[in-house]
């Protein structure tokens, strides 16, 4: 009866990772073919009630974070975000980070002061963003060049403080255009 029952959970346990497995690599998948296409235009509101619009942002790079609150790994990597953030600030560079908590934007606005976040934070509580742009799960995050192009899909968190991060912001925002699409664990976030 014993051997069954390991047997069993043996099964369970390889049954796990190879389900795991699928859904890594169909998300890598879905990073492939979702790279360098229009950038859905969209109009959200702020923390503070003010519109924002895709579109008003063409002619600069964007970096487009998709997290909600309840997410670990979203918290996780918001710290990240804000240092990049500061380091960009001044240039042609906008960081939106779309919430998708349904529990409104107090709970928002208490995670944004705990942490001392300063980018803007757009709430979305219809869920209008992931819907357009495919999202798989939480955080996700999409680069959008000058010509209003997503040309670069980070799924999971990311150290976004790497300098490996920073200069592959700096590069788009020297070049004027955003032609690079090299994968996110070559030459961005991940460093390497």
């Amino acid at each position: 009866m014993r051997r069954w029952g390991l047997l069993l959970g043996g099964l369970v346990g390889f049954g796990l990772v190879v389900v795991v497995g699928s859904v890594f690599r169909y998300q890598q998948r879905q990073v492939a073919v979702h790279a360098a296409f229009p950038a859905p235009d969209f109009t959200l509101r702020d923390l503070h009630g003010r519109v924002h619009r895709l579109a008003d942002f063409r002619g600069k790079v964007v970096f487009l974070n998709v997290w909600a609150t309840w997410c670990p790994p979203c918290r996780m990597e918001m710290p990240s975000m804000e240092q990049l953030h500061r380091r960009l600030q001044g240039k042609d560079f906008v960081m939106l980070a779309i919430s998708e908590d349904e529990d409104g934007p107090a709970v928002v606005q208490r995670f944004i002061d705990e942490l001392g976040l300063t980018f803007p934070v757009l709430m979305d509580p219809e869920g209008i963003v992931p819907g357009r742009y495919g999202v798989t799960g939480y955080p996700e995050t999409f680069v959008i060049d000058r010509d209003g192009r997503v040309i670069q899909r980070f799924i999971g968190p990311e150290n976004w403080n790497s300098e490996a991060s920073f200069q592959y912001f700096a590069r788009l925002l020297e070049s004027g255009h955003g032609t690079s699409t090299k994968a996110a664990g070559e030459s961005a976030a991940t460093g390497g």
